[in-house]
């Protein structure tokens, strides 16, 4: 098992297994409609094949995969119809998450989404495509922080996690990184004059974007 895992690991086999198999899964490691093999799985993760299933419970709960009788566990796959729901949810919370965010915004976080934004456009640059899928996140996350809104937050992040697998996909093409590398500056731009209007277009715009270039992923599934 390699250094980083074993640094990552939590205290049970359980939550580890459930954190590496939840990371597989948004990364896009393991994609959309594959078969979980809990064989080679807790070979990998070094542990029983109890802690892999009860994760695995953890995980459909969540709707991250999904269990057909006698064919074992999958991961899920979304419709056209489930990914423009919840891009549509997401926009009408996270659009009250930036309001509220915008009217507190807690000292210091343009610049912390200013040093994210560096780690987003070293990703897309370089071509990383799960380093950028995780900075982009950060980025995010760290503005619907801002609101203050512990239970909103959750809601959007159950959210984010069902689509996270595809957004791995969409960062795979270059003209999208860099797309949404300028959305990003965007966004920072209308915060820093605190202009709530732009930045929340300028979001409108980003996961338009995103949901375009997913509508064709999914076309071609």
């Amino acid at each position: 098992m390699s250094s980083a895992v074993q640094k990552r690991r939590p205290q049970t086999a359980q939550q580890f297994v459930l954190e590496e198999l939840r990371r597989a899964i948004t990364s896009g490691d393991l994609r959309p409609g594959g078969q979980i093999r809990q064989d080679a799985l807790a070979a990998r993760f070094e542990v029983s094949r109890v802690p892999l299933r009860e994760a695995l419970k953890s995980l459909e709960a969540e709707g991250l995969v999904v269990h057909h009788i006698h064919r074992g566990y999958f991961v899920a796959e979304l419709s056209l119809d489930d990914l423009e729901e919840i891009y549509r949810i997401r926009t009408l919370l996270e659009t009250e998450a930036v309001r509220l965010a915008v009217a507190r915004m807690p000292d210091g976080t343009v610049a912390t989404l200013e040093r994210i934004q560096h780690e987003v456009e070293r990703a897309a640059d370089e071509g990383d495509v799960p380093g950028m899928a995780a900075a982009n996140r950060l980025f995010h996350f760290t503005l619907i922080e801002a609101s203050g809104m512990p239970r909103l937050v959750r809601l959007i992040a159950t959210l984010w996690d069902s689509t996270d697998a595809y957004r791995s996909l969409y960062y795979t093409e270059d003209p999208h990184r860099k797309q949404a590398v300028r959305e990003h500056r965007a966004v920072i731009s209308a915060l820093r004059h605190g202009d709530e209007e732009a930045a929340i277009r300028w979001l409108d715009e980003h996961r338009a974007h995103a949901v375009a270039a997913l509508r064709r992923v999914l076309d071609l599934g």
